[in-house]
Parts: structure tokens; C-alpha cells; sequence
């Protein structure tokens, strides 16, 4: 009887232990704010996704199969900014406060102005449709990579890649012409790039790796090599040089690829995510239903100026 009693009272403090180190675990984080812990914001959603912030910090998303573009306001209240939004997904703001988002209702790539107005940046490659641009990085100077895979949409009638590869796209600061800059990509869907522009990072999603590129003076890309082994559906960068990948919750990797954190969002998929708030250390994650946010040690690395 005391030898039971011993275990059950040897299994309570371990659990006891369990919890306390689940409740203090980001206290611990190399990234997450001491004390910070993850929010909903929003949720009844259909599939949020394509997270990017304006240089005051509000957050905008999509919300992909209802065909809209949502803002987080500073001061916590959410609208809709655009509807319909040409099947938005992926998005990301110039320099000049241009959205450029991925619309892949006719797969193209859009920037559409602070009053809602849109401009087609590109839609074809060699004279065929892009498969469905789904994520995009922007630099500073304006020139534009992105991903190309290619997921079936109710709303197309077709069912096969038009381009027959799926890969990463660059259009110049001009936006007189896309350029294919990767030929052996699997399927890549996430895409950001460092603030001096000089490396890009892509997710090779169905390889389950991210691979990083020098970026050449004409855009395009040199040097590939592995990043961490990982793929992701959305990235980001924060100030430190560590990258956060979405897909099941969030993963951070430091420069050296090693995973350092792990934040568990409470849905089967995270979309996509990306640095927000007045002082852009707050992450917004976009969780298929759901918007979260988690306050960080460290900034986004791209802050729109």
C-alpha cells in the first residue's frame, strides 16, 4: 500500500513539474517575450492567410475562399479592406504603402493602392499563366519574388500546371518583365528576403527544406543552399536573423538552422505570419480560422518605412 502510494505521489509532482514548465516555457524562449502568451484576436474565418503589416504597424490578411482583405487595426479592431480582393492570398507592402498581393482568381500579381484600386503587375511567363502566385517578398527598390506552386481552385477550369514546374518568379523594380529564377524547386510556397537585400529565403514546401540564395544585382538568384530542414507555408525574418516558419504552429530557426522554439497555435494549420504593432514586435499568425498574436524579444527584420 505505501509502495502505491509512493508512485501515485511520485506521478503527481511529476506533473506537477510538467506543468510548471509548460506555464513558464516561454519565459525560457530565445524569442518570445518573457511572460508574453498567444491571443486570439479573431476567428470564423473560412482560411486566413497572407499576414503583412503597414509601416504605422496594422496588420492586414486575407481571407483566402471568401475573397477579402481584412485589417487589424493598433487599436484592435478588424474591418474588411477590400472584398473581393481577386482571390488574394500571399501580400506584402512596397515602399510607396502599396499592397502587392498574390491574386490568384486569374493568377496574377496585383498592387493595389491605400483606396483600393488595383493595378495587374504580371499574370503570364513565356505567353501561359502562372500556376497561382501564392506568396511574395518585396525589396526595397520595388523588384518582387514569387512562389508559384500550383493547388487546384474550385474556381479555375483547369486542373493541370500551366507553367509545367513550379518555381520562384522575379519582377523587376521597372515591372516591365517576370523573370523564372529557380529550376529545381519541388514546390515552393514561402518566400522573405533580408532588409539590405542581398539574401532571399525560400521554403521548398513539399521537400520539407528552406533553402537560402545570394541575390544578384540583376535579381537574380546564386549560391543556394540549405537553410534548415523545413519547409513552410509563410515566413518571416525578425531583427536578430532568426526565421519563423508556419505550418504545424510556428518554428523558429536561428541563422545557424537550428530550431530554437516552437509555438503551439491551437488549429490543424498556421497560413502564414508576420510582425506587427506600433513597435513591430508583436507576430500576427494567421491559423486557417483564426488570427493570433504573440508579443516578441525582437522585431521583424522588414519593417515597412
Amino acid at each position: 500500500m505505501k509502495s502505491l502510494q509512493g508512485i501515485l505521489w511520485l506521478v503527481i509532482a511529476v506533473c506537477a513539474v510538467y506543468l510548471a514548465l509548460q506555464r513558464h516555457a516561454y519565459d525560457l524562449s530565445p524569442v518570445v517575450e518573457p511572460g508574453a502568451r498567444l491571443q486570439k484576436l479573431a476567428d470564423g474565418f473560412k482560411w486566413a492567410e497572407g499576414t503583412t503589416a503597414d509601416k504605422s504597424g496594422n496588420l492586414f490578411f486575407t481571407d483566402q475562399p471568401n475573397d477579402r482583405i481584412l485589417e487589424w487595426s493598433l487599436d484592435g479592431k478588424l474591418s474588411t479592406f477590400l472584398a473581393p480582393a481577386g482571390r488574394a492570398n500571399g501580400m506584402y507592402f512596397d515602399a510607396a504603402g502599396n499592397l502587392i498581393a498574390c491574386a490568384d482568381e486569374n493568377t496574377e500579381l496585383w498592387s493595389i493602392a491605400p483606396d483600393g484600386t488595383h493595378t495587374v503587375l504580371a499574370g503570364r511567363y513565356q505567353g501561359k499563366r502562372l500556376n497561382g502566385p501564392n506568396d511574395v517578398w518585396v525589396r526595397a527598390d520595388g523588384g518582387a519574388y514569387i512562389t508559384d506552386p500550383f493547388d487546384t481552385r474550385p474556381y479555375w477550369n483547369y486542373d493541370q500546371a500551366p507553367q509545367g514546374t513550379q518555381q520562384v518568379y522575379f519582377l523587376g523594380p521597372d515591372h516591365s518583365a517576370l523573370r523564372r529564377v529557380t529550376d529545381d524547386l519541388v514546390k515552393p510556397n514561402g518566400i522573405v528576403g533580408t532588409p539590405d537585400g542581398r539574401t532571399l529565403y525560400v521554403s521548398d514546401i513539399q521537400a520539407a527544406k528552406t533553402y537560402a540564395y545570394d541575390i544578384q544585382a540583376d535579381g537574380t538568384l546564386a549560391n543556394k543552399r540549405l537553410r534548415c530542414s523545413l519547409g513552410s507555408d509563410g515566413m518571416t525574418l525578425d531583427t536578430e536573423g532568426n526565421l519563423y516558419l508556419s505550418g504545424t504552429g510556428i518554428t523558429v530557426c536561428n541563422p545557424a538552422g537550428g530550431k530554437i522554439e516552437h509555438i503551439d497555435v491551437p488549429e490543424t494549420w498556421t497560413g502564414n505570419l508576420s510582425f506587427g504593432g506600433a513597435d513591430h514586435r508583436t507576430l500576427f499568425i494567421a491559423a486557417r480560422a483564426g488570427l493570433y498574436s504573440i508579443r516578441m524579444r525582437f522585431a521583424g527584420a522588414n519593417r515597412a518605412k
